[in-house]
C-alpha cells in the first residue's frame, strides 16, 4: 500500500505528513539487488517494473481466471539428522486454489538447479507466453515473494504482479484455500 498523504493547513502555513501503511510496508526503501536475509520483515511499497497488487485485486485475477498464481513460500524438508525410524509430517501448505507452488525459489541466491526449476516450471506454467499475468506471493513481510517476483522480470516474463500481502491477507479476508504441493522438479 501506498503512504497516505495528510495535509494540514497551519496559521503558519502547510504542514505535510505521511503515514506509513498499518504494515510497515512504504518505510522500506526498495533496494537494487535482492534480499539475502532476514526474510520476515518489512517490504518496499512496489517493485520496479511490476504491479502491485492489494487482496481485492489479486480476487478479482483468482475469480477471473485471468493470471497464473505463483506460491513462493519455502518448503521445509525432512530433516537429514532425524534418527531411523522417526516419523516426519511435512507442515501442510494452504495457499490460493489453482496456484502453482515453486518453493525456495524466494531467496536472494539461488543454486543453479533451483534457477532452473523456476524457469522451467515458469515455462511449463505459462505455455511459453511470457506476456502471460503472473502474480507472485508468499506470506505479509516476508521477502521471498519480492525476490522471486524481481528474478521473473529478469528472466523477460513481462506482466509481473507482486501480491506482498499473500496468503495472510487472503485468508483475513476468509477466502478459500487449498492444500498444496510443490511442482515436481525440485530435487526430484
Amino acid at each position: 500500500m501506498r503512504a497516505l498523504r495528510v495535509l494540514a493547513g497551519l496559521a503558519s502555513g502547510l504542514v505535510v505528513f505521511a503515514a506509513a501503511d498499518l504494515r510497515g510496508q512504504g518505510r522500506v526503501p526498495e533496494p537494487a539487488e535482492y534480499r539475502t536475509s532476514d526474510y520476515r520483515a518489512p517490504t518496499p511499497a512496489g517493485l520496479a517494473g511490476a504491479q502491485v497488487v492489494s487482496t481485492a485485486e489479486a480476487q478479482r485475477l483468482w475469480r477471473d481466471n485471468t493470471a497464473i498464481f505463483v506460491d513462493v513460500l519455502p518448503h521445509t524438508p525432512r530433516p537429514a539428522n532425524l534418527p531411523p525410524g522417526t516419523i516426519w509430517r511435512d507442515k501442510p501448505r494452504l495457499n490460493i486454489p489453482g496456484s502453482i507452488w515453486l518453493p525456495d525459489t524466494g531467496y536472494g541466491a539461488l543454486a543453479p538447479i533451483t534457477e532452473d526449476y523456476l524457469r522451467r516450471s515458469l515455462e511449463r506454467a505459462t505455455a511459453g507466453d511470457r506476456a502471460k499475468l503472473l502474480v507472485i506471493y508468499c506470506l505479509r513481510n516476508c521477502w521471498m515473494s519480492w525476490n522471486a517476483a524481481k528474478r521473473i522480470l529478469s528472466m523477460g516474463y513481462a506482466n509481473v504482479a507482486w501480491y506482498p500481502d499473500g496468503t495472510d491477507g487472503w485468508t483475513d479476508e476468509l477466502l478459500p484455500v487449498a492444500q498444496a504441493q510443490p511442482e515436481a522438479g525440485a530435487g526430484d
